[in-house]
């Protein structure tokens, strides 16, 4: 089965039985689910909701099938086309709209599709909203509109300008300083929609750029998670020496991974990383009282946004996994910053989402300020390297034993258990999250360098291996 049904939305493999995968009837089904969901949350909204689109193959028959069913649940539909996930979050705030829909699997292969859903601030659900979405398709509680009730459809191409427009006027974004270093970019768009809007935010920027992979037709070139193995094309242009720095997103946008002008990575890791130390220091130059300078990042990411705004004075907090739980940490304590450390930038000044738009700007800005080579600035932070491993279980064994036996073991270190359990050592740090469709355990462990970060998840694997006999 290669249908999965989460808080977040609905995702699948395109193709074979109803129930199985991600086809026409469960689409019809749980944008009923929602639309019913919007409707008894915002009696009194606009009775408009968004959708946009990545550029994936199968996007245009979801799209179809989405706008057909909101509208025959009594909505008027914005659809604003090839559009990235940010771009759509935006949308529904612009647009005043009750909701919106995104249909984009992220960085999952080319017969993947998804439909992520917004609330009416053009932010993804909360768990307990997503609940009863799934509860509500499950028990097909929907009610369509009679013929005199039906919604409209329109369609509306102006938000890619009015989402760039919005990044150019963000305080922190130094649009003249990044016009005069006149940097030259080389951009790997994946064949999805970061090949349509970035080269409009890089003409704004006075930025040069090649543009690798730039045709929306969603035949993705490679493996389109933005990760170091996937990416040597663009690694090989990097090394001719012609460019100042690479830019990776992922089919969506919502991720970012840079490229140093030798061919080496960034380090996704270290997107978040670099995009807050400049927010960051700007912040304190302006005489902004510590105590303000927070940022969240959830427990699988890196320690050096840690590190980063310990320098500053600020506070750092840690979220459980998920964008909507990293979001939620950052409304309760205030961060000026935040983000994942997949290469997701959300800058509260903007939005409340991961946007890969924000977080070029902001690293172009940062980068002219610096005056130095995206190696350079890329050197001047921590070194930190993370191993990612699993341990496989049988269905018998009790996952969630496992891991209060692992607490109980490692009590006397400093341990957080909001998502898993992370170990918190003095110089390491080691995470393990149980998978909620599978019976395995994901280890990640973090060190100042590789062997050993690969050292300490090896050895907690075997403490589970123990643990588990």
């Amino acid at each position: 089965m290669s249908l999965i049904k989460s808080i977040s939305g609905i995702r699948g493999t395109i193709g074979g039985h109803a129930g199985d995968t991600l086809n026409p009837l469960d689409i019809v089904k749980f944008t009923s689910a929602y639309a019913t969901f919007i409707r008894s949350n915002c009696p009194d909204g606009s009775g408009k909701i968004v959708v946009g689109r990545d550029a994936r193959i199968s996007g245009e028959m979801v799209k179809n099938v989405v706008c057909g069913t909101l509208m025959g649940m009594g909505f008027d539909v914005v659809n604003i086309g090839l559009a990235t996930t940010p771009t759509t979050e935006l949308a529904v705030r612009m647009s005043g709209a009750d909701g919106g829909i995104i249909i984009t699997a992220s960085h999952n292969p080319r017969h993947w599709n998804a439909l992520k859903l917004l609330n009416s601030e053009g932010e993804f659900l909360t768990k307990a909203d997503g609940e009863q979405v799934l509860s509500m398709a499950e028990a097909e509680e929907f009610n369509y509109a009679d013929v005199d009730n039906l919604g409209s459809y329109c369609e509306d191409d102006s938000f890619d300008k009015r989402h760039i427009d919005s990044v150019l006027a963000l305080n922190l974004v130094d649009v003249e300083a990044i016009r005069a270093a006149k940097y030259k970019v080389c951009v790997d768009a994946i064949n999805s929609v970061g090949g349509v809007i970035l080269p409009k935010l890089l003409d704004e920027l006075g930025v040069g750029y090649t543009i690798l992979n730039g045709t929306p037709n969603g035949d993705f070139a490679h493996n389109p998670e933005p990760l170091e193995k996937n990416l040597q094309g663009i690694m090989d242009e990097m090394r001719s020496g012609r460019y100042d720095l690479g830019i990776v997103v992922d089919p969506d946008v919502d991720r970012l991974a840079f490229i140093c002008e030798d061919g080496r990575m960034f380090g996704e890791e270290y997107t978040l990383v670099s995009v807050a130390d400049y927010v960051l220091s700007c912040m304190k130059a302006q005489g902004v009282d510590s105590s303000r300078l927070n940022t969240v990042s959830n427990l699988s990411s890196t320690r050096a946004l840690r590190d980063i705004t310990n320098r500053y004075g600020g506070t750092y907090t840690a979220a459980a996994v998920g964008e909507v739980n990293v979001t939620t940490k950052m409304k309760e304590v205030g961060a000026v910053i935040g983000g994942e450390g997949n290469g997701g930038v959300i800058y509260p000044e903007s939005h409340y989402g991961r946007d890969a738009l924000v977080g070029i700007a902001l690293f172009l800005s940062n980068l002219s300020h610096k005056g130095c080579k995206a190696s350079e600035l890329r050197a001047s932070y921590p070194d930190y390297f993370i191993a990612k491993n699993r341990v496989d279980l049988t269905p018998e064994v009790d996952v969630d034993a496992i891991l209060a036996r692992v607490k109980e073991i490692y009590r006397n270190e400093q341990v957080n258990d909001i998502d898993g359990v992370k170990i918190d050592f003095p110089d390491k740090w080691v995470h393990l999250r149980k998978s909620n469709t599978e019976p395995i355990i994901r280890v990640y462990s973090e060190a100042s360098s590789m062997d050993e970060a690969d050292a300490l998840g090896k050895k907690i694997m075997h403490v589970i291996e123990e643990c588990a006999k």
